[in-house]
């Protein structure tokens, strides 16, 4: 298949965000991508497509947009956009074979434990969580075996927003024989952090994935997801299981997906000033038990981890998790769900990354599949996605919001 336009590997990831993908179309000149609204192309002869386009399962010219800028801002030499998020999660998944295992890390999106536990797992792949946020190298040393085949770590983590040392993680890895007689794949699920923030390919990782859906579309208006390596093998891996498997986005979703990504340098800036001001909102209150954010670092709710944040990340996010102390005989989980649906401006809302602020309560939400599990969330927890409003009018929301529960 063709493509057009030229990398430029010398921009910075926030020209990138803008550009890439973006070169105006060749044959009229439009600087917004056209959408190839179409299941099939028209070929030249038998056996002889246009252009390389044949069948759009297979390829779409408005998703070879995407899928290059997604591996230009990952600083990576491919990408493979699905239709979400989980099924970016299960393509990389099926890279492990029955009799084979993944170490994962142990605080990790519901539906990503959902995958391993309850697909994954009754086929034959052993799944083993552990903590890698504090000593990868030692953790690592005790649980990988030479049935191992892949690590998969979230970081920031969701919704603890523990932090694993990418880079560490992947030294370790490297002198590591897992499945095959080969070193255990490095996956880095980098939805919370984006590449604005970081870039886990250049620190070692060998595949990168990102439910699109969040900051990089950005508009909570589309579902989508992407997978991204800089290994030939792997690529042809996942590509193959891209058309075979056919769980693509549509040309539409691509384009809104794309036209995301040309602010997401400024929304990642605004959600993670943002946070910053509603995390120290809510560290100031006496009746909070419990704020965690990577970009706290002093206090008493300064996140353990506030220097790996600081030297991996380039911003600390919009995430927050929170949770609430008991107070005029109402239990902390009591409080929470009440602050949860007192709030204004956050909207009681699964999902995150948008540019509207929303708020949840994982346990009874988002991450209800690992209930009664090692991951199971603390009930009394509030997740926060912090948008890009005027960060007065979300402080004094969340404040008004504690103030009643």
């Amino acid at each position: 298949m063709t493509e057009t336009g030229t990398r430029a590997p010398a921009w910075r990831v926030g020209t990138l965000a803008v550009h890439a993908g973006f070169e105006p179309d060749a044959e009229t000149g439009s600087v917004s991508p056209p959408i190839y609204q179409t299941s099939t192309f028209a070929q030249d002869g038998v056996g002889a497509p246009r252009g390389g386009w044949e069948y759009a399962r297979t390829g779409n010219p408005t998703r070879a947009r995407l899928e290059r800028a997604i591996a230009e801002l990952e600083g990576a030499a491919r990408a493979f956009a699905y239709g979400s998020g989980s099924a970016a999660t299960a393509m990389v998944g099926q890279l492990v074979l029955p009799g084979e295992e993944i170490v994962i890390a142990d605080d990790v999106y519901g539906g990503t434990f959902r995958f391993f536990e309850r697909v994954l797992a009754p086929t034959g792949v052993a799944t083993r969580y552990v903590d890698l946020s504090r000593d990868p190298e030692g953790a690592l040393g005790e649980v990988c075996t030479d049935r191992t085949r892949m690590v998969w770590v979230e970081t920031p983590s969701n919704p603890l927003l523990k932090l694993v040392d990418i880079a560490a993680t992947a030294r370790t890895l490297a002198s590591r024989t897992g499945a095959r007689g080969e070193r255990p794949l490095l996956v880095v699920d980098n939805t919370f952090a984006t590449p604005l923030s970081q870039r886990p390919i250049r620190l070692g990782a060998d595949i990168v994935v990102h439910s699109a859906t969040k900051y990089l579309a950005g508009h909570s208006d589309v579902v989508s997801g992407a997978a991204v390596t800089s290994r030939e093998d792997l690529a042809a891996r996942l590509g193959f299981l891209q058309n075979a498997v056919g769980a693509v986005p549509g040309p539409l979703d691509c384009f809104l997906v794309l036209r995301g990504l040309r602010t997401l340098a400024l929304r990642v800036d605004r959600h993670a000033s943002n946070a910053l001001r509603v995390a120290r909102a809510l560290a100031e209150r006496p009746d909070v038990a419990e704020v965690r954010y990577p970009g706290l670092a002093e206090g008493p709710h300064a996140h353990p981890q506030a220097a790996l944040a600081a030297a991996q990340m380039r911003y600390p996010g919009g995430m927050i998790s929170f949770a609430p102390a008991a107070r005029g005989g109402r239990s902390a989980e009591e409080r929470a769900r009440r602050f949860a649906e007192a709030t204004a401006i956050f909207a009681l809302a699964e999902s995150l990354g948008g540019v509207e602020s929303l708020v949840e309560l994982p346990a009874a939400m988002t991450h209800a599949a690992a209930a009664g599990s090692a991951l199971e969330v603390p009930a009394a927890l509030v997740r926060l996605s912090v948008g890009i409003e005027d960060p007065d009018d979300l402080v004094e929301d969340v404040v008004r919001a504690l103030d009643e529960a």
